[in-house]
């Protein structure tokens, strides 16, 4: 094992039902995990409500210096947290560490503002009820469970355990069964900075039956990443218990470049956003919907770009392998269809599938119906179609079944901003790419195969939360309208001034 990784593997009982991961680079076995059944996840759950209940009762100052130091633990073990990403996922070690950067930032912005967002809110009264104090609490759910990826194994489902933890939660972790050691190593540096709280945030190991078990276990929502079709099977046993459920589900993000743009640094965004942890991105550019006058130019800008990325294993590598096998073919399917429906490879083509690797593939005249641009193809992969005009690239835009990220690059913010008002997308960036991922403070998620829900930011923090709306009585009302005692003429006496009040505009 290199020296940048942990020794994550956890203890497997003899005869235990159990599975290894491996090197998606070299496919060579890195740990052994158990596969944790029901009885298991049951164990975790009752841990996890334990543990919930004194951390629930802790002021919010000291949940939130629990978790900065937490955070601190996690700084000071940045480069083993990389390492370990990096080997599980196959990412060069670069992208590795500005996984755990972006994570920091989130649970440093979740630990800060928990108490503000969640603190108890004054409620306006009305006519009728100005003898009534208002007020809004919101309360913890109790245990959240998490059904973490394997393209962002960390700063993805810390998205969700960061702020349910500071909302006052406990967590039940289930990560992909590519990247186990991540989520191990993330728990063991959390109970080691936080003493005392063992239990309160558990991982769970093991694949498809071990979800299924965590959505079945009674947990108090169920936070999931994946593919759509998952989510609708995860979201159908949820169902049966009415578990809150919430879904992010990836995309088929679109860029829209105009006439004005800047087009070297739009070259440059399109370039990072398609092909940056080798596409494997929820977030990442599939689409480019450039107008006609410089869509050309635009492409030879991209092409010069991508060629000079090389992929690998190293630590000089613009990224690295396909972090799961099966996703070679479907990049394979999807670009060998696009070229078989008339689209111009313009860089690489269906010889740029060299499993585990993909080398940069660059499509233009992609037709809109094909799969390459309606489908996730989650690899290397972008299409650079031209278009007449910003209303032509805004339809088509929209048009997909994905609604969760898209970009704009024009040659003004308050141009790109009317732009991005009016694509259907969860988080819109101008003249970046992205850029919306790595501000602690705004909400992310999507709509329609994008799931729903949002992770992140204030609504980040309230989606882990219930919320409880209490009255307290100040005085015995004048005319008391919830009593059987009340006098017809004053019940009539209080409808004349209701009617007399709303008849005005």
């Amino acid at each position: 094992m290199d020296s940048g990784t942990a020794d994550t593997t956890t203890a497997v009982a003899p005869h235990a039902p159990a599975f290894t991961t491996h090197s998606p680079a070299t496919g060579e076995q890195i740990a052994a995990y158990p596969v944790d059944g029901p009885e298991a996840i049951a164990r975790a759950l009752t841990r996890a409500r334990g543990a919930q209940t004194g951390w629930a009762a802790l002021p919010p100052s000291r949940r939130r210096d629990h978790l900065l130091r937490w955070k601190k633990a996690l700084a000071d073990d940045l480069d083993t947290v990389a390492g370990t990403i990096a080997e599980e996922t196959g990412k060069p070690p670069g992208d590795a560490a500005l996984e755990v950067v972006l994570t920091l930032e989130h649970l440093a912005w979740a630990a800060r503002n928990a108490e503000r967002v969640l603190r108890r809110r004054k409620a306006a009264t009305g006519l009728f009820t100005v003898h009534q104090r208002a007020s809004l609490v919101h309360r913890p759910l109790g245990v959240v469970g998490v059904i973490g990826p394997w393209n962002y194994p960390l700063y993805t489902p810390m998205g969700s355990i960061g702020y349910a933890l500071a909302a006052g939660n406990g967590v039940v972790f289930k990560p992909s069964e590519l990247t186990p050691g991540t989520a191990v190593l993330l728990t063991r540096i959390f109970d080691a900075a936080v003493p005392g709280h063992a239990g309160l945030l558990t991982t769970v190991t093991g694949a498809a039956s071990t979800g299924d078990a965590l959505a079945r276990s009674g947990v108090d929502k169920l936070a999931f990443t994946g593919s759509p079709g998952t989510a609708r099977k995860v979201m159908a046993v949820c169902a049966e218990s009415l578990t809150p459920f919430l879904a992010e589900c990836g995309g088929k993000d679109a860029v829209i470049v105009t006439a004005d743009a800047d087009l070297s640094a739009a070259a440059d965004a399109i370039v990072w956003g398609a092909l940056s942890n080798a596409g494997q991105t929820c977030a990442g550019v599939e689409r480019v919907y450039a107008v006609r006058e410089i869509h050309a130019e635009l492409c030879e800008r991209v092409v010069a770009r991508a060629g000079a990325l090389r992929t690998g294993a190293g630590p000089d590598a613009a990224y690295g392998p396909m972090t799961m096998a099966g996703q070679v073919a479907v990049v394979e399917r999807h670009v060998t269809g696009a070229v078989s429906a008339g689209a111009r490879a313009l860089l690489g083509g269906p010889d740029a599938v060299r499993p585990p690797y993909v080398a940069p593939v660059v499509l233009a005249d992609v037709p809109e119906d094909a799969p390459a641009m309606t489908e996730e193809t989650f690899g290397p992969v972008v299409a650079v179609n031209a278009v007449a005009d910003v209303d032509e690239a805004v339809r088509r835009a929209n048009a997909s079944r994905y609604a969760l990220g898209a970009a704009v690059f024009c040659g003004g913010g308050r141009a790109g901003a009317a732009i991005a008002a009016r694509l259907r997308a969860g988080a819109v960036s101008v003249n970046s790419v992205l850029g919306f991922a790595a501000v602690p403070a705004l909400p992310f998620g999507g709509s329609q195969d994008s799931g729903f829900g949002r992770i992140h930011g204030e609504e980040g923090l309230r989606a882990f939360t219930a919320v409880q709306s209490v009255t307290v009585q100040r005085f015995t009302p004048p005319i008391a309208l919830t009593s059987f005692e009340v006098p017809a003429a004053a019940r009539e006496r209080a409808v004349r001034m209701a009617r007399a009040l709303h008849r005005r505009r």
